[in-house]
């Protein structure tokens, strides 16, 4: 069954404008101005990138009107990942599902995104705006399995809220893989940063991650919160129970978290 979503995410490719913009960073001999012009030949990527860069996120104090002027600002790592993030979304422009409303899934995730860089932030990590990536795509697994295997995956749903357990190990139980697994496989698959595969992979058990442990901890706090959010659970327990390494990974605890929950929800509301 594995295979079958796999097989079905192949049918699915990023944009031509990340696969151009990866290549030519992959150049040691790239330029920003390069860059820029780039990202401003397509109109709908320069309108997205810049509704972004413009957005209460980064808390500019003068509007940014141009491309070259936020590529100037922002970064390679930061315009790469603002790219990427447009990218994906666009991947999945007109697909639906009959398991998941796709509106609601964009606004979970980008909840998820909110979440983690401000998780980040908390633990005064530097690149917080690469731990936003990762919550936008971390979840990024179900949309293929909800494609692939629509029934089956909608039982697995059923069957955690019925036995108040985590969706990853119903789905573990039920199918012999989980999201998480299927996330980090089609990254590589996309040739996505190595970061973006081992922290969509691991985010449910952070414990098990060799590399990048302390942001796969930020990443699994944050999915729980949204989650407990959303579904009226209480975080840190019963099916929302932090893996006991979040906490030693990142030297965070239940109150910074709620607290961390709290700017994120109204950074949500003024973004979305």
């Amino acid at each position: 069954m594995f295979q079958k979503v796999v097989n079905s995410a192949r049918l699915i490719s990023l944009p031509d404008i990340y696969l151009k913009l990866k290549d030519l960073i992959d150049d040691p001999a790239y330029t920003m101005a390069e860059v820029a012009l780039l990202v401003g030949r397509d109109p709908g990527m320069a309108t997205r990138f810049l509704r972004l860069v413009n957005s209460p996120l980064y808390r500019r104090v003068r509007k940014i009107e141009t491309v070259s002027h936020a590529v100037s600002l922002l970064g390679i790592r930061q315009v790469h990942d603002i790219v990427l993030s447009a990218s994906v979304a666009e991947a999945f422009e007109g697909i639906q599902t009959e398991v998941m409303n796709m509106k609601k899934f964009w606004q979970r995730s980008f909840y998820c995104a909110v979440m983690s860089k401000q998780l980040s932030l908390e633990c005064e990590i530097i690149e917080s705006d690469r731990l936003f990536v990762t919550g936008l795509l971390h979840d990024i697994g179900h949309l293929f399995m909800y494609i692939a295997i629509p029934q089956e995956s909608q039982n697995a749903i059923l069957n955690a809220k019925k036995l108040e357990q985590p969706l990853y190990q119903v789905e573990r139980e039920l199918l012999g893989f989980d999201y998480a697994k299927v996330g980090g496989y089609v990254m590589g698959q996309w040739d996505l940063p190595k970061s973006l595969q081992a922290i969509t992979c691991f985010h449910p058990e952070p414990g098990k991650a060799n590399q990048y442990a302390s942001e796969t901890a930020l990443l699994h706090l944050a999915s729980l919160l949204v989650q407990a959010d959303l579904e009226d659970g209480d975080f840190a327990a019963g099916a929302f129970l932090v893996d006991p390494a979040a906490w030693q990974l990142t030297s965070l605890t239940a109150a910074h978290c709620l607290q961390a929950r709290q700017t994120a929800v109204e950074q949500f509301a003024e973004v979305a």
